[in-house]
């Protein structure tokens, strides 16, 4: 066996990450991710490579790098709100998946507002801690522009505030109320649950029937989400997605049918983001095989 055998089921969680973060994609990461392992085999026995796993993390960056141009072009003409691509994680993982506050549903919103310059100068820095030198061969700069790249990037993630998760005992209760508030259709009870300035993202990606407008504020959002619990008969399941714990909503089929990221803060519920999108689902549901 050659090194990458004997090492890439150590690496790869860290190739998959690099590819998720910068992509928002667990489909592109997989496939970047199954691309890096034939780029290394071709290349092996790799005795020039003096730390594998940087390489291989640039590798996957600079792959990264090109399907993100491609999909920003693809996204200019998305149909309703885009949402990142959920990626179990925890327990009903398919694999381990390397996560931190950088592959937060939230965190990965404000990367989509950078640049791709500046998102892989700031994932690879940031959540892998590789060198500017190395940035720089993944990006065509030079190790300095690089640095500016990641300081700017540092300087809007900072502005935009993507607000910190809530203790872990403070999430699992406000989830748990909301869940059981939800499956008898208690209207009082999740108005409660839910910060009055609250909003609802649907990301149905023109596949089906879904809200192409963010909706706002507490009785507008709860309305909704009763009008459609009601009328599909969902369920609610709880299950790690990007490093917090989340929603799966399963239908009367018993099948999944989204993925509810919620954020919470001082007890109650100020966001709820819900993947609709089939193409976005098929990763979870060929996990959960359901």
């Amino acid at each position: 066996m050659g090194r990458l055998d004997d090492e890439w089921a150590a690496h790869r969680p860290a190739v998959f990450g690099a590819a998720y973060r910068i992509t928002g994609s667990v489909a592109d990461a997989e496939d970047i991710a199954q691309d890096v392992w034939l780029r290394a085999s071709a290349r092996e026995p790799l005795d020039d490579v003096r730390d594998l796993r940087a390489w291989l993390i640039t590798v996957a960056a600079r792959r990264a790098y090109d399907v993100l141009g491609s999909a920003h072009a693809r996204r200019v003409d998305y149909v309703g709100p885009w949402l990142p691509e959920p990626l179990l994680t925890g327990p009903d993982a398919a694999e381990p998946v390397l996560v931190d506050e950088t592959a937060g549903t939230a965190m990965l919103l404000v990367l989509e507002e950078l640049s791709p310059p500046e998102r892989v100068a700031f994932v690879l820095h940031q959540a892998f801690d590789v060198p500017y030198e190395r940035i720089a061969e993944v990006l065509g700069k030079s190790p300095a522009a690089c640095r500016q790249l990641a300081s700017r990037a540092r300087r809007k993630v900072a502005a935009a505030s993507p607000p910190r998760p809530a203790r872990a005992g403070e999430r699992e209760r406000v989830l748990r109320e909301f869940r059981a508030a939800y499956e008898r259709g208690d209207e009082a009870a999740l108005l409660a649950l839910l910060d009055p300035d609250a909003t609802y993202t649907t990301d149905g990606g023109g596949h089906l029937f879904a809200a192409r407008k963010i909706i706002a504020g507490a009785g507008r959002v709860v309305t909704v989400l009763l009008r459609v619990a009601v009328r599909n008969r969902f369920t609610l399941v709880p299950a790690e997605v990007n490093g917090e714990t989340a929603l799966l909503v399963r239908n009367r089929a018993g099948r999944l049918a989204a993925v509810d990221t919620l954020e919470i803060r001082d007890g109650r519920v100020i966001t709820i983001r819900r993947v609709l999108n089939p193409e976005k689902l098929a990763a979870a549901r060929a996990t959960l095989k359901w």
